[in-house]
């Protein structure tokens, strides 16, 4: 690829790949089986959505009302998922990774839900997913307790068959159990005996009401899976004062634990009680990629009780957290480009990611220069790069009839 504006370079470069990597970075040399010049665009790692629920997406037709509060939203998608089929499921998920994938998502992780109410069937679907789409997206899947484990007693074990299955890493949400430490305890005990990471749903609320996230602090420097354990949500951390906030902060930045910010769905459903100064629900972004913590902003849901929109566009997230995140200035919009690249590979430990030599070639080449546009004006993607092969390939054509109709009733002189 020749004449790549990279993030962190002054002046475009060639990039030379072969075997599905990134062999040099500098000016070309030698012949070439293939060339493509991109004219100075830029180019960036794959995007990387770190948080999606793929299985039950797309549900805004079958589900009546609209939820007001998470509790209400996990009741609602409850209820529809006793008609899922794993043909159902598939589809859903399969529009949803088309959107991905085109939008210039070259890794993801999928919460599979797995309970009593659909079984293994969600993991099987999206087991056969991830085979098919495994030349234009790597898939982790994880296996998520929805439904708690405690108060739903066979979760347990299925989490351990889909663990059996092939699922990558195993996934909790201790507030929504009868014993969030103990909710916490049975993951971290799946996490050691499979060898696998482990991302909880955690503090989802507008108050600091539940702060589980202090347990799997604890409960990760105990087991060691120090840069293994993600927190999603995490809105309750907003809601703490300075002091605290810090201190626990900075708990979280020494047991190198991934923080993933959900905006589209925290936006929606937080401070819904609030009459006046109506909250952001936000965890607090800045304060947390100052304190050396790894953030990522992630698609969550698409078009569900718990987000009635979505595009799984990953851009569009950093878009938004721009204006709720107060993150405006140029620098500050660059660290947004970095919670959905650099950031959530980090918290996925994806190995070999970036644009260097020896770096996988997974990348999105987009119509602008420079690295903050991508938040500040949501640029189109020209190509999407996976594995050193072109995956996606956007054509755009733009008429501007009003320009010819307007010259063509000039008054001639």
């Amino acid at each position: 690829m020749r004449t790549c504006r990279l993030p962190d370079r002054a002046e475009p470069v060639d990039l030379a790949i072969a075997g599905g990597r990134i062999r040099e970075v500098g000016a070309a040399s030698g012949p070439a089986r293939e060339t493509i010049d991109v004219a100075g665009r830029l180019v960036t790692p794959g995007l990387v959505d770190s948080h999606m629920h793929l299985d039950k997406a797309l549900l805004t037709e079958r589900v009546a009302g609209s939820a007001e509060t998470a509790a209400e939203a996990i009741r609602l998608t409850g209820a529809a998922k006793r008609a899922f089929t794993a043909a159902d499921i598939a589809g859903r998920a399969r529009r949803v990774l088309d959107l991905a994938v085109a939008a210039g998502t070259t890794a993801m992780r999928a919460h599979v839900e797995v309970d009593p109410i659909v079984g293994l069937m969600g993991m099987g679907a999206m087991l056969a997913l991830k085979r098919e789409y495994a030349p234009a997206v790597d898939l982790q899947l994880c296996a998520f307790a929805q439904e708690g484990i405690l108060q739903a007693p066979p979760t347990e074990t299925l989490l351990r068959r889909a663990l059996e299955m092939g699922a990558d890493l195993i996934g909790g949400c201790p507030y929504n159990d009868t014993d969030a430490r103990r909710h916490i305890e049975v993951v971290f005990a799946l996490a050691a005996e499979f060898g696998v990471d482990a991302d909880f749903h955690v503090d989802f609320s507008d108050e600091p009401e539940h702060l589980h996230v202090r347990e799997i602090v604890r409960q990760t420097i105990r087991a060691g899976w120090q840069g293994r354990v993600a927190a999603g949500h995490l809105t309750e951390l907003a809601a703490l004062p300075g002091p605290e906030q810090a201190a626990l902060v900075a708990e979280l930045a020494a047991a190198r634990i991934g923080v993933i910010s959900l905006p589209l769905t925290d936006l929606y459903l937080m401070g819904r009680r609030d009459e006046l100064n109506v909250r952001r629900g936000l965890t607090p972004i800045r304060r947390l990629l100052e304190a050396g913590v790894p953030v990522a902003l992630a698609s969550n849901n698409v078009r569900n009780p718990f987000t009635p929109i979505g595009t799984a566009d990953p851009a569009h997230l950093t878009f938004v957290a721009a204006v709720a995140a107060h993150m405006g200035t140029r620098d500050l919009m660059r660290d947004l480009v970095a919670t959905v690249t650099t950031h959530p590979a980090r918290i996925l430990n994806l190995r070999d990611y970036g644009c260097g030599a020896g770096c996988r070639a997974d990348l999105v080449v987009w119509e602008c220069e420079r690295l903050d546009e991508i938040v500040m004006a949501l640029p189109p993607r020209r190509l999407v790069v996976k594995g050193g092969r072109v995956s996606v390939e956007h054509e755009r054509r733009i008429v501007e009839r009003w320009r010819s109709d307007d010259a063509s009733r000039a008054p001639s002189g």
